[in-house]
């Protein structure tokens, strides 16, 4: 986020990791690194002592990355690094380390630098053109929006990678949203998302309320002013109170999308699955140092109404730990009974089972000794079923299928969704195959060879 006056407007605000990936883009497309002298490093050191005793959300920290980065200067420790973004590197790890925030920063970039000026611009039509470049580059990648998915047993899914602005991507976001309305439960995927803007995260929580209630509180330390957000009192489309909701998170989940995931956690309104987050719960401002470097500056803090503090430096631990590449089988298995519990006919229950049993063999994958899957091997009326490179296939007049395990005996087929085979198996040796079908249909087929 970035401060205008005592007004809190957002920008995006993405993970270090994203930061430095787009910064290393930005440095191919750049002019070769300068050399810096002294009495630019001592331009700088003034500029970022300024800046951060102006804004930084705690000023006795502040005054420390003032301390640091002058004692550095004069005993000599930056003369080793000749370049700008030597410099600006060796300054960076020295600001990280007396806050250890993950949000501060400070780069050697001078098409950024550029950019900052542009969009702060006196002259109005530099202003414009900025703007419909940043709105283009949004439009090319919907927004962040990656994915809205309707999945079997009626879950739906939800992939966004950043929370931008809301008065830029609202429209997106009300779509992906009011296509998956209808389901009983919800997944929302923040393991690849960076951060963002608090109007989008005010917007999207929205549709998971039915009364007025309160998600955070920002606290900016220059103007000594709080904002409080709320929950809409209008969303375009229909809510979804009553939607079983489940948040994915990985170590790379941070800032905004930590928010969200906080305030849910604390509002006990979703289910929190994967990993513990990055920790940064300062909003940010990018501030021009000396025309070519950029300074991230966090000037304001998060406090959550409920638990009084926020996540900064610890994180949002998730309430069932996973590793991030697990944490969608997993949180899809605890939709599937939650929404199979409140299925009110026998129908639906078989329905969800079939999806259920699929995603159980993904969470915890059996184990068939290999002499178990040779002795299915064989001829099952117009069915065979053939042992091959450590792996069963599957064959009745059309394609060859691989046979994945879900159990010891149940296997579904690798490409088929709505067919299973079954083996009876008698004195330890398979004497059928059994056909299933997600509609309930069996066909048995005795073994003939």
């Amino acid at each position: 986020m970035r401060r205008v006056g005592a007004r809190i407007v957002p920008i995006l605000c993405v993970a270090p990791t994203v930061v430095l990936l787009a910064a290393a883009v930005a440095l191919a497309q750049e002019t070769p690194n300068p050399p810096i002298d002294a009495a630019r490093k001592q331009a700088v050191i003034d500029d970022i002592a300024r800046e951060f005793n102006r804004s930084y959300v705690f000023p006795e920290t502040a005054k420390k990355v003032e301390q640091r980065l002058r004692a550095r200067l004069a005993s000599g420790e930056y003369e080793s690094h000749k370049t700008a973004r030597e410099f600006a590197q060796a300054v960076s790890k020295d600001i990280l380390d007396v806050t250890a925030d993950r949000h501060a920063g400070f780069t050697f970039s001078p098409e950024t630098a550029a950019n900052i000026r542009r969009m702060n611009s006196r002259n109005d039509e530099e202003v414009r053109q900025a703007r419909e470049r940043q709105a283009a580059s949004s439009r090319f990648n919907n927004f962040a929006f990656r994915k809205a998915e309707w999945m079997a047993g009626n879950v739906g899914y939800l992939d966004f990678r950043n929370f931008l602005p809301a008065d830029a991507a609202g429209n997106t976001a009300t779509a992906a949203l009011n296509f998956l309305a209808h389901c009983d439960a919800l997944i929302i995927d923040l393991r690849q998302n960076g951060g963002g803007d608090p109007t989008m995260i005010q917007l999207i929580s929205s549709y998971f309320f039915s009364e007025p209630t309160h998600l955070n509180d920002i606290y900016t330390r220059e103007t000594n002013a709080t904002e409080n957000y709320w929950t809409l009192p209008y969303v375009p489309g229909l809510r979804m109170a009553d939607v079983e909701l489940y948040v994915l998170t990985s170590a790379r989940t941070f800032s905004a999308a930590e928010e969200f995931t906080y305030n849910l956690k604390n509002l006990k309104r979703a289910t929190i699955v994967g990993e513990t987050t990055g920790g940064g719960a300062h909003p940010t401002d990018r501030r021009v140092v000396q025309e070519d470097f950029v300074l991230r500056v966090p000037f304001a803090r998060s406090i959550n109404p409920i638990s009084k503090t926020n996540w900064e430096g610890t994180g949002v631990a998730p309430d069932v730990a996973v590793p991030a590449a697990a944490a969608f089988d997993k949180a899809y298995e605890l939709a599937l009974e939650k929404v199979r519990g409140r299925a009110s006919d026998q129908i639906t229950r078989n329905q969800i089972d079939w999806v259920l049993t699929g995603v159980r063999a993904r969470v915890t994958p059996p184990s068939v000794a290999e002499q178990t899957l040779r002795s299915y091997a064989g001829t099952y009326g117009e069915r065979k079923v053939t042992f091959e490179n450590g792996a069963l296939f599957y064959q009745r007049t059309g394609p060859k299928y691989r046979l994945v395990p879900l159990s010891s005996t149940l296997f579904g087929l690798d490409g088929m969704d709505n067919f299973r085979l079954e083996f009876l198996v008698q004195d330890g040796r398979a004497v059928e195959a059994i056909g299933l079908y997600d509609d309930g249909q069996r066909e048995p087929s005795k073994r003939t060879m």
